[in-house]
C-alpha cells in the first residue's frame, strides 16, 4: 500500500505540473501587457496567487521571446542592468487567441463537470 500512495502522489504532481505549464504561458503573456523585468514579473504573479520559480520563469521568457511573442531590452535601473520584457504585437494577438480558447475550454469543462 505504501508504494501505491507514493505512486499516487508522484502521478498527481506530474499531472499538476502538466496542467500548470499551459496556465503559466497565458499568465505570463497576460502580465506582460505591462513591461516587467524578471523579479517584478515573478512578484506580480505570486501576489496574484500563481507562484513560479526562477528556474521555470527565465527559460519560459527566453522561449516566448524566441517565438516572437515578447520583446526585451536591457536597461540600467538603480545602478544594475535589468532585462525588461513586454508583449510584442504578435504576442498580443496570440494572447487574445489563447484567451478565447481558454474560455471555450473552460465552458466545456464546466458543462462536463456539471453532468458528472
Amino acid at each position: 500500500m505504501k508504494n501505491s500512495t507514493k505512486l499516487d502522489v508522484d502521478l498527481f504532481e506530474n499531472l499538476k505540473l502538466e496542467l500548470r505549464r499551459g496556465c503559466l504561458i497565458v499568465a505570463v503573456l497576460a502580465q506582460l501587457r505591462q513591461e516587467h523585468y524578471g523579479y517584478t514579473l515573478r512578484k506580480a504573479l505570486d501576489d496574484l496567487g500563481l507562484a513560479i520559480d526562477e528556474g521555470t520563469l527565465y527559460p519560459l521568457l527566453r522561449r516566448l521571446e524566441t517565438q516572437g511573442l515578447l520583446v526585451s531590452e536591457w536597461r540600467e535601473e538603480n545602478k544594475r542592468n535589468k532585462r525588461f520584457y513586454k508583449l510584442s504585437r504578435q504576442g498580443e494577438l496570440i494572447l487574445q487567441q489563447l484567451l478565447q480558447e481558454w474560455q471555450t475550454i473552460n465552458a466545456s469543462l464546466e458543462r462536463i463537470l456539471q453532468e458528472a
